[in-house]
């Protein structure tokens, strides 16, 4: 018959199956790419939000030259109605008229070379953008394959976990209460093992050597006797048969 102690061995095994499955979901290669590629659009907001900026600052200049060179058209076209109208006769007066005219021609010419310049500034800016946002898309789709990675493994490893705790819950089930609950502690202060095996003079659990009169006292006392720990690791003690 089973005894509890080695009912416990049984528990523990499926304790640790369920600590390596989490230790695996945690550490996920596909998470580390997802992480890298979050990272990387976090890093080009600043980039991205920089280069808007000036990219809005050259519009508005482009739209504030443009519609400065149409007012300055709209007043040649007044201009030189009025001079071909033939209600103004007076040579003096047509001549400043057509200075008036060439000046605003001039005037426009310079606007239209400088909205020229901008524009072609723009679309330098606008190469900046298109880069910055094609980084951003290639680690977007990182980002969407890892995700995607990552929630198909993690659905993976849950079901094994969830088998893992079924079959866990149903070895612990004739196992005292006391000695659950004493395992349970031990396991929290072990950082995961809770019971080992002892064989020989070694605990199964740290691997280290234990005196030969504790071994001797432990064996003894059979599968009834006291509980016994190990000294090293705290781990409750099962002798082998």
């Amino acid at each position: 018959m089973t005894t509890p102690l080695e009912q416990l061995l049984v528990v523990q095994e499926h304790d640790s199956a369920i600590d390596h499955l989490r230790h695996r979901r945690s550490t996920l290669p596909e998470r580390t790419v997802l992480s890298e590629a979050e990272a990387v659009i976090r890093e080009l907001e600043a980039p991205i939000a920089e280069v808007r900026g000036r990219h809005d600052v050259v519009s508005r200049d482009v739209k504030r030259l443009e519609d400065e060179a149409a007012s300055v058209a709209a007043k040649v076209g007044e201009v030189e109605t009025s001079m071909y109208s033939g209600s103004i006769t007076s040579p003096r007066e047509l001549q400043a008229m057509q200075g008036e005219v060439d000046q605003l021609r001039r005037h426009q010419r310079a606007l239209e070379d400088r909205e020229l310049e901008l524009m072609e500034s723009q679309e330098a800016i606008d190469g900046e953008l298109a880069a910055l946002a094609g980084r951003v898309g290639d680690a977007e789709g990182r980002a969407r394959e890892a995700r995607a990675a990552v929630e198909e493994q993690e659905g993976v490893i849950d079901a094994e976990i969830a088998r893992e705790t079924d079959a866990r819950t149903a070895a612990a089930t004739d196992i005292p209460a006391n000695l659950l609950a004493l395992y349970d502690g031990c396991r929290a202060a072990a950082r995961g093992v809770g019971v080992a095996r002892l064989v020989g003079n070694t605990c199964q659990g740290c691997r280290l050597t234990i005196p030969s009169t504790e071994v001797a006292r432990i064996r003894k006392a059979g599968p009834d006797g006291d509980v016994a720990h190990c000294d090293n690791c705290g781990a409750i003690l099962v002798p082998s048969s």
